[in-house]
């Protein structure tokens, strides 16, 4: 199980860093587009074409990646409070009774929605330019397929907990900037606060022998 949890790991990782990088022609696209749109006043017919295709891959693609890092949404009001047993049970519990049939009839209906747009060559209808779009379609099938995979990653990461008693470790590559500062205040708060303690015990003569016994 742990060695099906790290290559299913490793792939969601790069698959999910392969397609960041759309973010990065989106971005030069969008510059682009707003800079001849407003300074040569001549915008383009594929811009909001390219920036939707793009972000749509890269969030489709993503989200293998993101659920190996166990960074979707959880509503955890209630469930960081139980213990890993308990967490890791209801979990494996609801995994087989949402996420798997759904991320199967994703699967299927991705599948007939894209192989109909390969059949008449599907464009899109938001911009004259009439840019192929029926290649993208397939990326629903794609996505779907590396959630399932990763997904039996999580169960086993769910039996393993149940086994262990403990969460199994997770490869953590990026962190949020909010999380690194709190992180390096609380570390702060702390060094000042025993720094605060050290100099409160010089300067209580009950803290010292010496001072105690009037040498």
């Amino acid at each position: 199980m742990l060695t099906y949890i790290q290559i299913a790991d490793r792939l969601s990782a790069w698959v999910g860093k392969a397609f960041a990088w759309c973010i990065i022609i989106m971005t030069l696209g969008v510059s682009y587009e707003v800079f001849v749109r407003y300074v040569l006043n001549s915008p383009t017919v594929w811009a909001f074409d390219m920036t939707y295709i793009l972000y749509g891959t890269m969030f489709m693609m993503a989200g293998a990646y993101t659920l190996s890092r166990d960074g979707h949404v959880r509503a955890d009001v209630v469930y960081r409070l139980w213990r890993p047993r308990v967490q890791a049970s209801v979990e494996l519990v609801l995994y087989f009774l949402f996420f798997f049939p759904g991320i199967t009839a994703f699967m299927v209906a991705g599948w007939r929605y894209a192989s109909r747009s390969w059949r008449y060559l599907e464009v899109s209808s938001m911009s004259p330019a009439g840019i192929p779009i029926f290649q993208f379609k397939s990326v629903i099938v794609v996505a779907g397929a590396l959630l399932f995979v990763q997904g039996i990653a999580q169960v086993f990461r769910c039996i393993l907990c149940i086994r262990l008693g403990e969460w199994p470790p997770r490869a953590q590559d990026v962190e949020e900037m909010e999380k690194l500062l709190m992180e390096r205040g609380s570390l702060e708060r702390l060094e000042h606060g025993s720094e605060a303690v050290d100099l409160a015990g010089l300067d209580d003569p009950a803290a010292d022998p010496r001072r105690r016994s009037g040498r």
